[in-house]
């Protein structure tokens, strides 16, 4: 799960010396349009401490690469930040935990050794034979989806298709009825927000309460595929330890249910509507795209590469390290910035330019490297696959009905959660 955003500190009230990046990230604005502020950044100021947090971004290609490998220096174990924030914590673990499971380090907030038990399970889980079983529900969900507008020659693309479709997917694997839908949004709105923004203490009970009510289904459905295993899965992670290892608890199976919930919806979303976007702003490459679906593979990596729907996640140094001549403090909060990583015009030949016949596509670090790369990446991918190649099969254009909000997107340092998309087809 994403570290809780941390809180202004007194010691933290200036960026560090020799940097000259005045303009704020935590501006909504900046954080939903980035990319002047990124490439200021490769080009001035590589590593930088955001004066608000003291939170350290680290934004160039081989600067995120070594910390994703190096793990014993940029570790997964983020503890959280002090002030107000850390309270809010305290609060929402304290309320998860008399009433619920408090919330355990498992896959994501650990580093190996502890890391490898964890991933070796979840690997069994998130198997390529069972993606591509998944593959022809995944296309025909994608078209019943379209069904429901292209009649009508218009759509809110984030509710009527760039939601439902992941979120479908994944509630039926974990169990949840289709009519559920709307409830397993909420669940994930909840468990995001501690991530997503500063929440007030009213905040912080509303969505522990809901997240209790998500933990409370969840334990029923461990208990059911315990005794009668399905395809889905729960059922493939209650079951995934061999003769001779420990099976996962449930404070354990709660927490990879919060991190494949959290991880595996929004972002896919963000993926599915960045997509429709980018085709909307470059007319040629939908045009293109149209002309040559082999270009579809390419047309998903750039897409990524180009808007990756994780934009950084947190790591803490374990000891004083140097970054482009910038020492970094032993127990410093560090954004490693996927999204500017995958801008970096040392790396990337022309990295503003959309092009999805682009060559060096294949470096792109949206989904993370090393021991930590994203498990779901295979699904998330067949999710793009199905609902694009469903998509401009049963469309001759689609474009803009309504300008996108401004901002477009929701604050998050972390994420880009689309505010509204609406579009009209032919």
């Amino acid at each position: 799960m994403p570290v809780e955003i941390p809180q202004p500190d007194s010691g933290h009230g200036e960026p560090h010396p020799g940097c000259p990046i005045t303009t704020s990230f935590m501006d909504h604005r900046v954080q939903s349009d980035p990319w002047s502020f990124i490439a200021d950044l490769h080009d001035r100021c590589p590593v930088h401490r955001m004066p608000e947090t003291g939170v350290w971004m680290v934004v160039d290609y081989e600067a995120v690469r070594d910390a994703l490998l190096t793990p014993e220096v940029f570790s997964n174990q983020v503890r959280m930040a002090n002030g107000l924030q850390a309270d809010n914590h305290r609060l929402h673990q304290q309320i998860l935990g008399e009433r619920g499971w408090g919330h355990v380090s498992t896959l994501q907030r650990t580093d190996p050794p502890v890391h490898t038990r964890y991933r070796k399970l979840v690997n069994r889980v998130f198997t390529p034979r069972r993606v591509a079983a998944m593959a022809s529900d995944i296309d025909a969900l994608a078209d019943e989806l379209l069904d429901g507008f292209l009649e009508d020659g218009r759509c809110e693309f984030m509710a009527d298709f760039a939601m439902p479709l992941p979120g479908l997917v994944i509630a039926e694997q974990l169990g949840l009825d289709r009519d559920q839908i709307t409830t397993f949004k909420r669940w994930a709105d909840a468990m995001l927000a501690p991530a997503m923004r500063l929440l007030s203490h009213h905040e912080v009970v509303e969505v522990a309460e809901i997240e209790l009510e998500a933990q409370h289904h969840l334990a029923a459905v461990f208990e059911d595929r315990r005794a009668a295993p399905r395809d889905d899965l729960i059922s493939a992670l209650v079951h995934s330890h061999e003769e001779g290892e420990e099976p996962l608890t449930v404070h354990e199976l709660q927490n990879l249910m919060h991190q494949l919930i959290t991880g595996g919806f929004e972002t896919t979303t963000s993926a599915l509507a960045h997509g429709v976007w980018l085709l909307i702003e470059h007319p040629d490459q939908q045009e293109l795209l149209r002309s040559r679906p082999s270009l579809l593979e390419g047309f998903i990596e750039e897409t990524l590469r180009f808007w990756s729907p994780v934009q950084g996640l947190a790591r803490m140094t374990t000891e004083d390290t140097e970054v482009h001549d910038v020492t970094i403090p032993a127990g410093s909060v560090v954004s490693v910035r996927y999204g500017a990583a995958n801008r970096d015009p040392a790396v990337f030949d022309e990295p503003e330019r959309f092009d999805i016949t682009r060559v060096d596509i294949g470096a792109h670090l949206a989904f993370g490297l090393g021991a930590h790369y994203c498990p779901g990446a295979s699904l998330a991918r067949q999710q793009m696959r199905s609902a694009f190649g469903a998509l401009l099969d049963r469309t001759e254009w689609f474009d803009f009905d309504e300008p996108m909000p401004e901002p477009a997107h929701e604050p998050s340092i972390f994420l880009l959660p689309v505010r509204a998309m609406r579009l009209r087809f032919t």
